[in-house]
């Protein structure tokens, strides 16, 4: 049956998954992929666009058009780095770090959620970790 090959458990999961992230982010103008620039934006030390890519795993070329849709709605804003006048890194501005704070809470509750019918959804993480090589 196909219900029990892998691939066919993973790609409805995750479909399931995004259709509950994407109902749960709407009221903040936002998408997965979008909470996720953000999150990597959010991380701590400034990124350039490129290492925003190369953290997300996502192709060089889309994530241009990911922070300018970003930067359009005042989300982020590309800088001159303070270290490396050479180098442009992308910030939060202070709207892109509230709207950050409250969607990632609503990511953390809906997964909460969604991992609750698991026994030990840390361990279902760290299993998943396992495959990808993490």
């Amino acid at each position: 049956m196909a219900s029990d090959r892998l691939g066919y458990l993973l790609k409805h999961v995750l479909a399931r998954l995004t259709a509950a992230q994407a109902e749960a982010l709407a009221p903040h103008g936002l998408n997965g992929r979008d909470l996720a620039v953000l999150s990597a934006v959010a991380s701590g030390e400034p990124l350039s666009q490129l290492e925003v890519a190369a953290r997300l795993r996502v192709d060089r070329t889309s994530i241009g058009d990911l922070i300018d849709g970003l930067e359009q709605r005042g989300l982020v804003e590309r800088r001159r780095s303070t270290e490396d006048r050479r180098r442009n890194v992308v910030v939060l501005t202070t709207e892109g770090e509230r709207t950050f704070e409250s969607a990632e809470r609503v990511r953390q509750e809906l997964e909460r959620e969604f991992l609750a019918p698991l026994r030990d959804s840390d361990r279902f993480r760290a299993d998943l970790r396992l495959l990808l090589g993490e």
